[in-house]
This record gives C-alpha cells, structure tokens and sequence, in this order.
C-alpha cells in the first residue's frame, strides 16, 4: 500500500475556476435531505445539558454541493424541504452560495427537517431528528428535476432518502436516469441508526444500492456495521466485502489519519494535515465534496494514482480546514484556503526531512 508523499503540485489536475474544462462546465447534482441543524452553543457538552442552541443549515447532500460551489465548480442540490421560514431559508442559502437551486421541492404541509447534534465530552456525536415526516422524506418522482439529473457529470446521493417511501422510488428513479445519462454515480451512506427502523433494515437499506455505485466513501465506523464486527483496517475485508465489479473508486475516511483508495488496479492511504479541531461535524462531506470537485474536472484522474493521490490529498486538506471552525456549511474553505495549508504542510515536510539527514 503506497503511503503519502506530500508532494506534486494541484496544477497537474488541471483544476479551474468552474471545476470543468473550458469547453465544458461539469456538473455535480446532489440528491437528498437539507435540514436545520440546530448545535448547542456549548461544546462538550449532551443536548439535554445544552444551555441553548444555534441553528445552521445542514444534510450532507447539501453540504457536498455546497462545498463544491465554494470551491469554484459547478453544483445543483435536489431535494424537498417544507413551504415554511426554513425551508425558504435554506434554498436561498444555496442561491447564495452559487449551488444550482432550481431542482428544490416546497410542500405545503409537511415541515423542513430539524436535527439536534452535539459532540460530547467523551468525543461522541449525539443525534436527535424530527421528521414525522418532514418534507424531504416525501419528493415524489413526479417532483424530479429529470433534464437537471441527466446533465450531471456525478450524481451524488446518501442512504437516508432510502428509508422510507416515496423519496425512496423517487431516488432510483433519478439514479437510473443518471447512469442512463453517462453520469458517474457516488454513494456516501451517511449511516444515522437513528432513523432507520433497526440495525439489520439499515444495513440491507444501504446495501441495497451498494453495487449501482462507481464511486463510495465510507468510514470505518461503517464499514464494521455493514461488515457486522469485521476489521475495518484490513485491505481484505474491504476487498472482499464492500468492493464489487462496478466500482472504479472505493475511499475510507479515516477523521485525522486521512483516507484509504481502492481502484481495480491500486490502493493506498494518504495522511491527514494536523490542525487543531474544533467542531468535527461536515468534515466528512467537505472531503467528499472536495474529491467530487476534482473528479468532475477530470473523471480520468481514478486511473492515475499519482494524480488520484495530489486529489485525495487535497480533499483531506478540505476536511481538515473544516473542523477548525463552527459549522459545517460556514467552515467550508475556500481553494486558495486549501492551497496555502497544503504548501505549509509541504514545506514542514521538507524541513522535517532536511533535519534528519543532518
């Protein structure tokens, strides 16, 4: 397994201000829930001992689209929040940060999705969701933005939108018209037992899709629930059990270690830059988010591990400027953000390594 030169430069990914050619402006559609989170204004602390909380707009879905905007590439989110002040709000949070707005849903009866998340003093995440249901859980195929799918060079999705019906049909359905469309498909399940109706439901749920896939990131905490138990750092269990036929891209995000890739002809980890952490929550799509944009640029860059590596390594960079401030959405980075952390990393690396030979 290759470990992780900090070195090569990002010009080599031909990366550019509308993460597409010049020719072309390759698009990233992001289906799923956008929701309210709402996060105590006290860290380390449970939410029954929150004093008070702070709202921001959440779902990784959205958080991925967004992160891709920001970062200069083309995105559009899908997805359906309710005919009220946060719904309202959250469409125009993507309108302002440059996200493709046109394939949201409003419904007039159902309310915009609100989650309560907190990150304990023993360093857990602590989930508590309303949606009984909430309007994301009921997009309708006949809701689909359909010209919007098949423009997508990557259509994203999770596994939440697979728990119930019928935005559950409604996301094969757009699925299938993305892979009929040329599009390359990405999964992140996003695994939250909380709402789904047990163990066992979630891991056929998110499995059930596993193998329409050309693209997953998945953690390690996910992999030993889907696995049930099995080493999620040894090579062969995610070979054997979690890679199939279909997939051209297989990422373990590894939270401050970094992440480990898989293709058909290669696999590897890159390490993580050190910073210190605030709040951890988005990181994860910041990643994803970051390596959407990249692949959009140039789809190519998954059966060059030299340039597959420089991108990864710049996702990781991504995520690790994420969780060095509140929120997710607002701790997005920016690319020139991103660049200068990666050039100090580069140039400590070299210090590092001029010491040890004197």
């Amino acid at each position: 397994m290759a470990e992780n030169p900090i070195s090569g430069e990002l010009s080599s990914l031909s990366l550019n201000k509308n993460g597409g050619s010049a020719e072309t402006n390759r698009l990233v559609v992001c289906f799923g829930e956008m929701l309210i989170d709402f996060v105590p204004t006290v860290s380390g602390v449970s939410l029954a001992e929150a004093p008070s909380f702070k709202k921001a707009a959440g779902g990784a879905p959205a958080n991925v689209a967004v992160c891709i905007a920001k970062l200069g590439g083309s995105a559009a989110f899908i997805g359906k929040v309710g005919e009220d002040e946060f719904g309202h709000m959250l469409a125009n949070m993507l309108k302002e940060n440059k996200v493709n707005n046109s394939g949201v849903r409003f419904d007039p009866v159902a309310r915009t999705a609100l989650a309560f998340v907190t990150l304990r003093a023993d360093g857990e995440r602590e989930f508590m969701f309303f949606r009984n249901p909430s309007a994301d859980m009921l997009l309708r195929e006949s809701e689909l933005d359909v010209n919007l799918v098949k423009k997508a060079t990557i259509f994203h999705y999770g596994s939440i939108s697979l728990i119930e019906e019928p935005c559950r049909s409604t996301q094969l359905a757009a699925m299938s018209i993305a892979k009929k469309s040329g599009s390359l498909l990405s999964y992140d399940p996003n695994l939250r037992l909380a709402l789904w109706p047990s163990d066992d439901d979630a891991r056929k749920g998110i499995m059930s899709i596993w193998d329409q896939a050309d693209i997953v990131k998945i953690s390690e905490d996910e992999i030993s629930f889907l696995t049930e138990g099995a080493d999620p750092q040894d090579d062969s269990v995610v070979l054997k059990k979690l890679f199939h036929p279909n997939l051209r891209l297989l990422l373990v995000s590894e939270g401050k270690a970094g992440c480990r890739y898989y293709t058909k002809q290669f696999k590897g980890r890159v390490s993580a830059i050190k910073v210190e952490p605030i709040d951890t929550n988005g990181a994860g799509d910041a990643f994803m988010g970051a390596v959407l944009y990249c692949l959009a640029s140039d789809v190519n860059l998954i059966q060059d591990e030299k340039r597959l590596r420089e991108a990864l390594f710049f996702a990781n960079a991504c995520g690790a400027l994420t969780v060095t401030k509140n929120g997710a959405i607002p701790a997005l980075p920016t690319k020139d953000a991103i660049q200068k952390i990666m050039a100090e990393a580069r140039e400590k690396k070299k210090q590092s390594e001029n010491g040890s030979r004197t």
